[in-house]
């Protein structure tokens, strides 16, 4: 069975379903690597107009895959790198994309979210950057995306405790475009989908790119330092026990160093 299932919606709208139910569709190297694949290929076809990416309704994406992580030995480790390559094709993609979120959304889940342009949430979703309860920072972009989207006190809420909010709660901090009843998420997805694939394309284009280029012009800086702040998490005990302790359900023990 495929972890990254893709359909067509019609002619000019793809649908990407993440699917690794076992693992709540937590990002290992491998669906890292076929969304970087999917959203270099459909950046490239002109037919393409809309995007809509989603999981199932248990998680959209319930963050990265720990039992991967606890194995990266430094901030050398080729495995970071290839975690943050994977990613650029996200980001880069010059088609809109709407994300439908139900369940969970954590950590690279909810910065995966934060890579789309439309956000649709359900009442249900659980929104969060909860790294810090492993002993790491978001990886992604989720200091910064976070912090410019929501605003910094309401950021630092949810960074510095890892809590988890709900879609309406997400909706209110204006973390989300809309929120709807769990079970019209995905339609109303793809009935914005629809709606943009069927406006002129380069005015899509080119307002994707325009908002794009501003919010994200003094970003770049702020995003190399949260990159390498990650990278050296690894190399301290904290993470590995972190880690660790999720996996073997107990309580972590950490000691600062």
């Amino acid at each position: 069975m495929s972890i990254l299932i893709v359909e067509d919606v019609d002619k000019h709208v793809k649908l990407i379903k993440l699917n690794r139910p076992e693992a709540l569709n937590a990002l290992n190297l491998e669906l890292r690597k076929n969304l970087a694949e999917v959203f270099t290929e459909f950046s490239n076809n002109d037919d393409i107009r809309a995007i809509v990416i989603t999981g199932n309704e248990k998680a959209f994406v319930a963050g990265a895959d720990l039992k991967e992580l606890l194995e990266v030995s430094g901030p050398f480790d080729t495995l970071l790198n290839d975690i943050r390559k994977y990613w650029k094709p996200i980001k880069e993609c010059s088609k809109p994309i709407i994300s439908a979120v139900n369940g969970f959304a954590l950590g690279g889940g909810c910065e995966l979210a934060m890579h789309t342009d439309i956000i649709v949430a359900g009442e249900n979703a659980k929104f969060g950057q909860p790294e810090i309860k492993v002993g790491i920072i978001p990886g992604a972009g989720g200091t910064q995306r976070l912090t410019r989207v929501v605003g910094k006190y309401k950021a630092m809420r949810l960074l510095l405790t890892g809590d988890f909010i709900t879609g309406r709660e997400a909706y209110e901090m204006g973390l989300v475009s809309i929120v709807v009843p769990d079970d019209e998420v995905l339609n109303t997805a793809l009935d914005f989908a629809k709606k943009i694939s069927k406006l002129p394309l380069l005015s899509v284009k080119f307002i994707k790119e325009l908002v794009n280029t501003s919010y994200n012009a003094p970003l770049e800086t702020l995003l190399a330092l949260e990159e390498k702040s990650f990278q050296l998490l690894f190399s301290t005990e904290d993470q590995k026990e972190g880690m660790r302790a999720f996996i073997e359900k107990r309580k972590p023990e950490y000691k600062g160093r």
